[in-house]
């Protein structure tokens, strides 16, 4: 399965998109706004990418005022809020295969 997990009102995301021309090589896009991640897909993720904090985002707007980063989390607690607010999702997230590229190194697919 080739699939990119994106935020279409996201710049880097429409730009590493347009860049690796994925919707004319057949990738299939999830809008994660749209469509929210589902347990399954993060689960497949976490295996692929080895941990929940390796896709989780610190940059997302919710990150402080959340006191997250007062806080030690643990894997579940990064699965939570991934699943809990898309923002939290490193992005874009590609699958090729059983490879996965997260952010800048998607412009590697």
């Amino acid at each position: 399965m080739n699939k990119i997990y994106h935020l279409s009102t996201c710049g880097t995301c429409k730009k590493i998109l347009e860049e690796t021309n994925a919707k004319a090589r057949g990738f299939e896009l999830q809008d994660i706004k749209k469509e929210k991640i589902t347990p399954a897909q993060l689960d497949e993720m976490k295996a692929l990418a080895g941990s929940y904090e390796s896709l989780f985002s610190r940059r997302s707007q919710q990150y402080r005022p959340m006191g997250l980063h007062e806080k030690n989390l643990t894997e579940e607690d990064y699965r939570t809020l991934i699943l809990q607010e898309y923002s939290f999702l490193k992005r874009p997230v590609a699958i090729v295969g059983n490879k996965i590229y997260m952010g800048a190194a998607v412009k590697e697919i």
